[in-house]
């Protein structure tokens, strides 16, 4: 009796799959063309002047963004466009200088120009207003949306780490991996805030991105 091949294994178990969540993981890979991998978030000056220089250290960096910073309010935003308020000009107001306003922006036009390409009818917005607005018709949980949101927010700053300290790419991994409680603690809280829930305590990430502005060698755009 002639054997199978080793790729020729009868399937019997098949994990759903659903095109959102396909098409959710197209939009929010870096493979997607926003130009994130140009910006640090402020986090270049912070390497720069040695206030993280380990992998615990951006761990607890974009841990706490995540939880009460600029990560947090991008998901109460994301959670708040999905459910159709307009929170534009709110997003744009929230950004704490110059380059994190350009940064949203820029990356916010690119998404929504490419999903207009894709045949998509969507208008520029800042980038998490943008995804909330592009995924309102998905039948995902908003917490799930706003968890993979933070994953790629997360997963971009991981990356700027490693090019720059410079970190491991298994550091840089397991620095991600270590993210994902967090995440999926906030993006849940995120789901069911109303904007009144918005607001940072991540001020040293604030005065590190208006810093970046005036940085004379640097690499990113924030």
């Amino acid at each position: 009796m002639a054997t199978a091949a080793p790729w020729a294994i009868a399937t019997t178990t098949i994990i759903p799959m659903t095109i959102e969540q396909l098409e959710l993981t197209q939009w929010l890979s870096p493979a997607f063309p926003l130009g994130s991998f140009a910006y640090s978030h402020g986090l270049e000056t912070a390497m720069s002047d040695g206030t993280i220089t380990t992998a615990e250290e951006l761990q607890d960096w974009l841990g706490f963004l995540i939880a009460a910073g600029s990560g947090w309010n991008d998901a109460v935003l994301l959670c708040a466009a999905q459910r159709g308020e307009d929170v534009a000009a709110l997003a744009r107001a929230l950004a704490s200088c110059a380059e994190r306003w350009e940064e949203t922006e820029a990356q916010g036009a690119a998404f929504a120009r490419t999903l207009r390409a894709m045949g998509h009818d969507i208008a520029d917005a800042p980038l998490p207003v943008a995804v909330g607005i592009a995924t309102r018709a998905f039948t995902l949980p908003p917490a799930t949306i706003a968890a993979l949101y933070l994953q790629a927010f997360a997963s971009n700053l991981v990356q700027c780490a490693v090019r720059f300290v410079p970190l491991g790419q298994s550091d840089g991994q397991r620095v991600l991996a270590a993210l994902g409680p967090e995440i999926i603690a906030t993006a849940d809280r995120a789901a069911q805030a109303t904007l009144d829930d918005l607001g940072s305590a991540a001020f040293f990430s604030d005065l590190v991105a208006m810093r970046h502005e005036s940085q004379e060698a640097r690499i990113f755009k924030s």
